[in-house]
Order: structure tokens, then sequence, then C-alpha cells
């Protein structure tokens, strides 16, 4: 089933076609992996609405990726409850053991190193969103252990032996 058909067939669901933006655009990143700018338009012509509420929408959502990500996008949360469980040191962690910056991604295109606002799972603080899958009480080791089980998943994929997720030395 092509993008088209499965944005009219989500669409179908709601009575309002500006209803469906939402869907339509998770629709469309799966296929594309991002959400540029034709694409958006692309989405806002299968649907009949206007292009700038299909706009609002992928630019206000952190779920939404205008740009290209890695294969896995780490989205800390840095609200109050993970800041005061230590994220703000997590994310220093992270950009030393990727060595990359916040909004950066790594030179192999595995890991985009995001913060996002909430996650809405303060009872995990410090929690993570890697994908759809949330990762909580997090400390140095068990951000290791992550990083390290998604390697060795994109590893055992292409048949490879996964690399460590610390940096030499450590």
């Amino acid at each position: 089933m092509s993008m088209r058909e499965k944005i009219e067939a989500a669409a179908a669901r709601y009575p309002n076609q500006r209803s469906a933006i939402m869907p339509a655009l998770l629709i469309a990143q799966k296929e594309h992996g991002y959400l540029p700018g034709p694409v958006l338009e692309e989405v806002a012509d299968i649907l009949g609405v206007e292009r700038i509420w299909v706009y609002e929408l992928a630019t206000f959502y952190t779920l939404f990726h205008t740009e290209p990500v890695g294969l896995f996008h780490l989205q800390l949360c840095d609200n109050v409850s993970c800041m005061l469980c230590g994220s703000e040191n997590l994310l220093k962690h992270l950009e030393t053991v990727l060595q990359i910056k916040k909004g950066e991604t790594t030179p192999d295109g595995l890991f985009t190193l995001s913060t996002v606002e909430c996650l809405g799972a303060c009872e995990m603080a410090p929690v993570m969103q890697v994908g759809d899958d949330y990762h909580g009480k997090l400390d140095d080791v068990r951000v290791n252990q992550l990083l390290d089980s998604l390697r060795a998943g994109v590893s055992r994929a292409a048949g490879i032996e996964p690399a460590s997720a610390r940096p030499p030395g450590e």
C-alpha cells in the first residue's frame, strides 16, 4: 500500500481531515524517515488541508523530525524531575560517549542526541526515549548498557561484531 493510500485510509476514520494530520505525519515519517518540506506539502495535499496546519504540527511536536535523524534518536528529558535526578550529567555523559553535542548525529548515522521538555514519565526519572521505547531510572552504567544493546542489534542485523559504547580507556 502506498503512502497516499495509507494516509487516505487513516483519514477516513476522522470526520474532519484536519484531525487526520498527526496520523498522516506519522505515516509519512515512517515512509521517509523524516519530514522535509516536500513531504509536508504532499501530506497537506493528500488531506486537502492548509499547508500551514501541517507545518505547525510537524514543527511543534518532538516526535516529528523535519531534518534527518540517526537510526536511534536519543531524546533525553530535561524537565524538572529528570533534571533533579541527574539528566544534566547524563547529557554530558552521552555527549562524551557518542562524541557529539546535543542536536548532532554520530558520523556513522546511528545516534542523534536531543533533549526534550517532558516525556511525561516523571516516575522513571531520569528518562530517555529511543524510538517508541522509554528507558528510565538511568545512570551512566545503564546508558552504556543501552547504547551497547542498540549497537549490538544493528551489528547482529549486519552480521558484524559490535563495538563498545564506552570510549577507549573507560
